[in-house]
């Protein structure tokens, strides 16, 4: 069984290392955890009964997959940091697959800041991942190996779906599903203010709001019909549906979720 290791323990980091631990299917004494803060990470593995290392040295000497889990910001710093250890796990023909969330670093980058052909996968999760039900895309340098792949594919199942994607459509992913469900977020809450105003209490609003929009995202994803087809399927001629509808495209509602996945997917590649 492979050894996991993740540097970062924070919200999206343990997500993903509880999803590998639910799809490995047994006890979590191959996955450990360091941070800056150790204590955080002894809190984090605690309640995973997983493991930690105490530093992010020992954490490339260790690891066959190693998660960097740090924000954008910092990741250079932890790159420099491990360059050496790198280096020599490379020397020993023995290196491991380093995994990436950090928005802005692509695959290229990461090898360059340690001067080594790594083999690198870059991923962008979303934080339904929390719960086990995040979108996760997934690209790969070609020195991962194929099996290497399937063994990330399987680990990261336990966290939502994952789907291979050229690097190239990563901004675009992260403009969709990574920001994406902050814009859903706003939605149902728009979605259940508007239950207020027509009467509704509050607390009722917003449940069937969120009830709403999981349910209309499991009739998409487990029948296969387009979104516009389900859209007729609710909409009667001269009913309530179509007049709310009006009133959406009187707002642009359409125009201005493209603009904002747009907009995201803009800033994305500013970050790279």
């Amino acid at each position: 069984m492979s050894t996991i290791v993740c540097i970062g323990s924070g919200n999206m980091g343990a997500a993903l290392m509880k999803g590998a631990g639910c799809a490995a299917n047994a006890a979590n004494g191959n996955i450990f955890f360091t941070d800056v803060d150790i204590e955080k990470a002894r809190a984090l593995a605690a309640g995973l009964k997983a493991n930690v290392i105490e530093s992010n040295i020992e954490a490339v000497k260790k690891g066959d997959f190693i998660f960097l889990a740090v924000k954008p910001q910092v990741l250079s710093q932890v790159l420099a940091e491990i360059a050496a250890a790198v280096k020599e796990r490379l020397n020993c023909g023995d290196l491991p697959v380093f995994v990436s969330m950090a928005a802005g670093w692509s695959i290229a980058k990461i090898k360059a800041a340690i001067s080594v052909k790594l083999p690198v996968v870059r991923i962008m999760p979303n934080t339904p991942a929390l719960i086990g039900k995040g979108m996760i895309a997934l690209a790969a340098s070609p020195e991962v190996p194929a099996e290497k792949i399937s063994e990330l594919e399987k680990m990261l199942g336990g966290a939502g779906i994952v789907d291979i994607l050229d690097e190239n459509y990563m901004n675009a992913a992260t403009g969709l599903s990574g920001s994406g469900p902050a814009f859903v977020y706003m939605f149902i809450e728009a979605l259940a203010d508007g239950g207020v105003r027509a009467g509704l209490p509050r607390d009722k609003a917003l449940r069937y709001a969120a009830q709403t929009v999981f349910g209309s995202a499991a009739m998409v994803q487990e029948t296969g019909k387009h979104p516009g087809e389900l859209k007729d399927m609710v909409t009667s001629p001269g009913g309530t549906t179509i007049a709310g509808l009006a009133a959406l495209e009187d707002g642009a509602f359409r125009g201005s979720v493209i603009k904002a996945v747009e907009a995201a997917w803009k800033r994305a590649g500013e970050l790279s």
